[in-house]
């Protein structure tokens, strides 16, 4: 009877995810030049577009990412305090929430090591990032990514998959009623905290990867490249 339980609160937690996700892809985007201006204003990033985040040093772009993550984490932890008082029965409305939380905490983080999502390509990349946060490896999708229509639901169906495995246990402790909005608050900080550090640690090592490039590039050494 217990897995029986657990395998329906699965499901509708894989489901709920998937949707949130979903939502996400189709209406939750950073504007990239309100986010830049606010990086050069509240981050004093002094830089005049996102390929200038190459110039930097790394250690001032990694603590940019780190308060973004912690932010997310504030505003995760806020949005599950309150949907938490409603216990179990409000889990399906936090977790579109909480996925439109973290989806823009790892656009913000995509922007921050100088990634735009603008072409298809670009956006692939960043379904590949949310997949590394949610520890799931797509890389024998990447020949997807040009269809981008076939490639995103794809990617959101195996991190909604992998995700649901770790929320289901987690969640349990909201069927305490008077409990709920502590845990609510504390588990969905837990989320976005996970999820924010293997996004920056994916960005992190991409940016690295290509800095010497992107570097010799705006040195004018290298002929630019599409």
């Amino acid at each position: 009877m217990a897995d029986a339980k657990k395998s329906w609160a699965r499901k509708q937690v894989e489901h709920a995810l998937a949707k949130g996700l979903t939502r996400a892809y189709r209406t939750v985007q950073i504007d990239p030049q309100k986010f830049l201006l606010q990086l050069r204003l509240a981050y004093r990033m002094p830089i005049s577009g996102y390929h200038g985040v190459f110039s930097l040093e790394v250690g001032e772009i990694d603590n940019v990412a780190e308060s973004i993550v912690r932010s997310g984490m504030r505003v995760a932890a806020v949005e599950g305090a309150g949907l938490g008082l409603g216990g179990l029965m409000t889990i399906v409305p936090d977790l579109g929430i909480l996925s439109a939380i973290t989806m823009r905490t790892i656009q913000k983080l995509s922007l921050v090591y100088g990634f735009e999502f603008n072409t298809d390509e670009e956006i692939a990349e960043l379904w590949i990032a949310a997949a590394s946060a949610a520890g799931v490896d797509i890389s024998r999708d990447l020949l997807e990514k040009e269809v981008l229509n076939k490639f995103v639901p794809r990617a959101i169906e195996r991190i909604a998959a992998q995700a649901s495995k770790d929320v289901v246990e987690k969640w349990a402790g909201r069927m305490i009623p008077l409990a709920s909005s502590v845990i609510g608050a504390g588990l969905n900080y837990w989320f976005v905290r996970a999820w924010g550090e293997r996004a920056r640690a994916h960005f992190r090592a991409r940016h690295l990867e290509a800095r010497p490039q992107r570097l010799a590039l705006m040195a004018g050494d290298l002929p630019a490249i599409r």
